[in-house]
């Protein structure tokens, strides 16, 4: 059940080898702080996939969960577009 505002994520899978797992890298701008110019910064977090369906290159939506493991603290909620296969 979901929580009315609860914060989620938009980021690119870049790695599905793990069991219910997914690789998720989250990109933002920073604006630097003498220059002003904008700078990606990528964030990588590891994400619970219960489907299995999620593949690499996917477009995906996750929330933060209680603890799964050591690493793994959020869930795909939902696949926001596919990965054209090449």
């Amino acid at each position: 059940m979901e929580e009315k505002g609860a914060r989620t994520l938009t980021g690119r899978v870049v790695s599905d080898k793990m069991q219910k797992t997914v690789a998720v890298e989250i990109e933002r701008l920073v604006k630097h702080p003498t220059y002003g110019k904008f700078i990606r910064r990528t964030t990588k977090v590891l994400a619970h996939d219960e489907g299995g369906t999620v593949k690499t290159g996917d477009t995906v939506i996750i929330t933060p969960c209680r603890p799964m493991s050591r690493h793994k603290s959020w869930r795909v909620l939902e696949v926001v577009q596919r990965a054209t296969g090449l």
